[in-house]
């Protein structure tokens, strides 16, 4: 980790810098066209910065720790085994933790809303900020999440959906339309709801695996061993298990989903580059020893062919962790699953809110979006980006329906290849920032904040990305297994993309930068004139902050 010091250095190109530092607001600013130029800060500074690391460390945890892990994935251990299932975290955790840091590093230089979407147009092309932005937009304004705490519901309930879709949607209004420190609030204590539940779900497991409960014998690995370690899909044999563990790494993708939105409000946040930094770190060891070992204490408790996994109904009954605890006498926990289940769903619907409202604030700052999002009120809340995003949430009745449900599926399954266009972006935006660095005559050691080896975990993440990306729908492609919902979901990104990115650039005449085009002066400048103080030592009681902080 190293820091930018400007003054002290005698380098030609830190003169350069200090140079443009002292130039004013509009010789320094960002433009997209020769005769266009547009500050990049100027509107950040307008939106509230309430938001701390902790704040965006737990938001990130929720956006992650959801459904995918409490109900998934009794799908995924059904469809690769316990081995299969836990490489597939392993496989799919490496990628996500690659890209984290490639955005982590990006986002420290620009810390900026919807930061990704900003990222592309700054260092690769404008019309793939705007593509990027749009389907950014589009994934998370449908809001699926909110249909899903009608179904979670039906667990205590047998009342009609539309009431908790009322209610739930009347919630989700009320955490986003005051301040966006009231929402990291709520956000945080969800957050530290769901690390004790996977805490409490370790050591129950472990106790129930290792004979603790008076009457059931100790499970071991038996269930590694009887019905085996890999599950067959499609076909039999070694072919049969890999199309299963890689069947089971494309649900897993989705698991991981919403780790990128770590720089997502960098513009409401104190001290944007050092919190970013700080979070990318702690939210990817979190998440990924939580996942590994939750997921591995699964696939001790339950065989995969068990038929009470096959066809889970959306809420905690079909969990395999509520199996196990049911089997083993413990009761409660099925309903203590059940609402940190719910909790979920509502931090991804207002996860989806902030995603929409504070994109649409970005491409607003371009001329992207109506300069109407651009207005925000006194507490530093884009309202306008987020009354649209809440409008949206009426869209949720359609699924009380058959007929509607079954549209309204197909496109709100789009998100999920989205997250994957996002992690391709992300990867991208910082091959062409480490392209700009060296072309420049700048080095890895004149950023903000680096991690090691990011140049290649850069690489890294967008192959497997785009190959997560090519090979999502591959069942489809087996005959007898085609759904056009499956084939919808899985590949209508990409048109989607290529239309947006092709139409963006034929309107606007966009050009894609050249190394030596991309400005990384008034980067530098900006870091320059927005010192951030680090973090104090650690001292006695205060290591338990390592926990959230």
């Amino acid at each position: 980790m190293s820091t930018i010091s400007i003054e002290e250095s005698s380098s030609p190109k830190k003169t350069q810098i200090t140079e443009v530092a002292v130039e004013s607001d509009v010789e320094s600013l960002n433009y997209s066209t020769e005769n266009e130029k547009v500050d990049y800060f100027y509107h950040e500074k307008r939106l509230s910065s309430a938001l701390k690391a902790r704040h965006i460390g737990m938001i990130t945890l929720v956006g992650v720790f959801g459904t995918g892990l409490f109900l998934s994935s009794s799908v995924s251990l059904s469809t690769a085994g316990p081995v299969g299932m836990l490489l597939a975290y392993i496989m799919v955790g490496l990628v996500i933790g690659a890209n984290q840091m490639c955005i982590a590093e990006v986002s420290c230089l620009l810390p900026v809303t919807s930061a990704y979407v900003k990222h592309a147009e700054h260092f690769v092309d404008e019309s793939l900020g705007f593509a990027m932005g749009w389907i950014d937009i589009y994934s998370s304004i449908l809001p699926g999440e909110l249909s899903a705490v009608a179904v979670v519901m039906t667990f205590w309930s047998d009342l009609n959906p539309a009431i908790w879709i009322t209610v739930y949607g009347l919630v989700v209004v009320l955490t986003n339309v005051y301040n966006v420190k009231w929402y990291g609030e709520i956000e945080f204590f969800f957050g530290i709801l769901k690390i004790l539940l996977v805490v409490g779900i370790v050591i129950l497991g472990l106790v129930i695996d290792l004979g603790g409960v008076k009457g059931q014998q100790r499970l071991g690995f038996h269930y590694w061993r009887d019905p085996g370690p890999f599950a067959e899909k499609f076909t039999t044999g070694s072919l049969g298990k890999f199309a299963g563990f890689w069947k089971c790494v494309s649900s897993v993708v989705y698991a991981y989903g919403g780790t990128q939105a770590i720089s997502m409000l960098a513009g409401e946040t104190e001290y944007p580059r050092r919190a970013i930094f700080r979070a990318a770190k702690r939210v990817f060891y979190r998440v990924f020893t939580m996942y590994l070992t939750t997921v591995f204490i699964l696939t001790l408790l339950v065989a995969y062919n068990d038929p009470e996994i096959a066809n889970p109904n959306g809420t905690a009954a079909g969990s395999p962790f509520v199996i196990a605890m049911k089997r083993a006498g413990v009761r409660v926990v099925p309903h203590i699953i059940n609402g940190v289940v719910l909790t979920s769903a509502l931090s991804a619907a207002n996860l989806g809110v902030i995603k929409a409202s504070r994109t649409l604030f970005a491409l607003a700052t371009k001329k992207q979006a109506p300069s109407v999002f651009l207005w925000v009120n006194r507490h530093g809340l884009p309202w306008v980006g987020v009354t649209l995003a809440c409008l949206f949430l009426s869209l949720c009745y359609m699924s009380v329906t058959n007929s509607a449900s079954n549209v309204f599926n197909y496109f709100q399954n789009v998100s999920s290849s989205a997250l994957l266009f996002n992690w391709i972006v992300i990867a991208l935006n910082h091959i062409h920032m480490s392209r700009a660095l060296t072309a420049q005559g700048y080095t890895r050691k004149d950023l903000p904040y680096t991690f090691y080896g990011t140049q290649y975990a850069s690489w890294f993440s967008l192959f497997f990305s785009v190959l997560f990306l090519l090979t999502g729908g591959f069942a489809n492609f087996i005959k007898g297994n085609f759904e056009f919902s499956s084939f919808f979901a899985a590949y209508f990104v990409i048109p989607l993309g290529i239309i947006l990115f092709i139409g963006w650039k034929f309107f606007r005449k966009t050009k894609y930068l050249k190394p030596e085009e991309v400005d990384l002066k008034g980067l530098f400048a900006d870091i320059q004139n927005t010192p951030e103080p680090a973090y104090p030592k650690l001292k006695g009681w205060e290591y338990i902050t390592l926990l959230w902080g």
